[in-house]
């Protein structure tokens, strides 16, 4: 979906295909005719964007067989879809039965996440639509917090400035302008916007690397969304992409009942990092059956949860879900005179994840609940002021 600032320029909305489990050329395919198609065609609109997440196996696929990519940029545009945004932070594996720790893995200190980002970059380039020159990729930040020293941050930091200078000569050769985005997540070497500052401005690509703002993300370490931005402007860090999330939360965790409704999203397959902001900083667990069972986190006050909790549904009290921290950062990101970033993905892959009651039984209710999602991000977009465009 495609929108017209007050600027003049357009802003790009799409939904990230991680949701829809597939690691090879053909599920990929699949997903395009059995999930893609029909939220565009429950939406009305004739064009509709997709973050496109490419597994290992699939972008291999796509990168040793230009016909095969030919085949998928003539099967989107056939299908009413395009692709302005990769995202390239989950390697493979994502739908397994159990994703946890694996997710961050391999990191940037391991040459394959250079080959594979640089892969992505080479095929958003070609599958980019022709009115448009430029593309993003959201990548894991760094790596997984434990065992990152300094020499594993050097080897992190000389692997982005390959990649910067590998995207410059693609830039070159194609006139495509692909952009990096590291996103912020908790329990990593990058958590918040904050830490995001310094290893990006090390490359010293600012043209190439930038932050990917996850809204869940930044509710769930109780980032302040005006400071974050306005910190990564004052230190000339770019927000190539924004990804529409809402976390999991929770006003008082000491109740009884409180625990029990948060242990109903305690599941086996992701991550939950949990989060609570005390008088002597952050506070945190890695999952949330860590929180939930016992005193390991502080229940003075507030808790999120790494969740994402689909953006139109919120669960029911006693929890809610974050979605005020979205709405305040899509306003100070494409409210202002400007926009400080022009690709907005809305990024609830955890659908599956749900408590089984509130979980889609079928292919029907998940499009219909991707297409709500979509329809709540278009609402704040024109309540901003943009123009949605055919």
């Amino acid at each position: 979906m495609r929108f017209r600032h007050p600027d003049g320029s357009v802003v790009h909305l799409s939904y990230c295909t991680n949701v829809h489990p597939a690691e090879t050329l053909e599920g990929v395919l699949a997903q395009l005719r059995d999930h893609c198609e029909p939220v565009r065609r429950r939406l009305g609109r004739d064009r509709l964007g997709i973050g496109l997440w490419l597994a290992r196996d699939a972008a291999h696929a796509l990168i040793n067989d230009p016909a095969a990519l030919r085949g998928l940029r003539a099967e989107l545009e056939r299908r009413g879809l395009e692709v302005v945004t990769l995202n390239g932070f989950p390697y493979e594996g994502f739908g397994a039965e159990e994703v946890k720790y694996r997710v961050y893995r391999p990191d940037w200190t391991d040459p394959e996440r250079l080959a594979h980002t640089t892969d992505l970059a080479r095929l958003l380039a070609a599958l980019l639509p022709d009115d448009v020159t430029e593309g993003s990729v959201s990548t894991l930040p760094l790596a997984w917090r434990t065992d990152f020293g300094a020499d594993r941050a050097e080897t992190a930091r000389a692997a982005l400035a390959t990649l910067a200078e590998r995207l410059d000569a693609l830039q070159e050769l194609t006139g495509r302008s692909i952009r990096i985005a590291l996103e912020p997540e908790p329990g990593c070497t990058v958590e918040t916007t904050a830490d995001a500052i310094a290893p990006i401005t090390a490359v010293g690509a600012p043209h190439r690397i930038g932050v990917c703002v996850d809204t869940c993300h930044l509710a769930t370490s109780f980032e302040d969304p005006r400071t974050a931005l306005t910190a990564l402007a004052d230190a000339g860090v770019s927000v190539p992409k924004a990804q529409l999330s809402a976390a999991l939360h929770a006003e008082h965790p000491h109740l009884p009942e409180v625990r029990e409704a948060l242990a109903a999203f305690a599941e086996p397959r992701f991550l939950h990092q949990t989060r609570t902001s005390t008088a002597a900083g952050l506070r945190g667990t890695d999952d949330l059956a860590e929180a939930v069972g016992g005193a390991a986190l502080p229940d003075g006050s507030p808790w999120r949860s790494h969740f994402h909790v689909p953006l139109h549904a919120p669960p029911a009290p006693p929890l809610t879900s974050t979605l005020p921290v979205l709405t305040e950062t899509l306003a100070l990101l494409v409210g202002g005179p400007a926009p400080r970033t022009r690709h907005l993905e809305v990024e609830t892959y955890t659908w599956q994840a749900l408590p089984p009651e509130l979980r889609p039984r079928n292919r029907t209710q998940l499009a219909d609940g991707i297409a709500a999602e979509l329809t709540l991000a278009r609402d704040l977009l024109t309540d901003l002021g943009l123009k949605e465009l055919p």
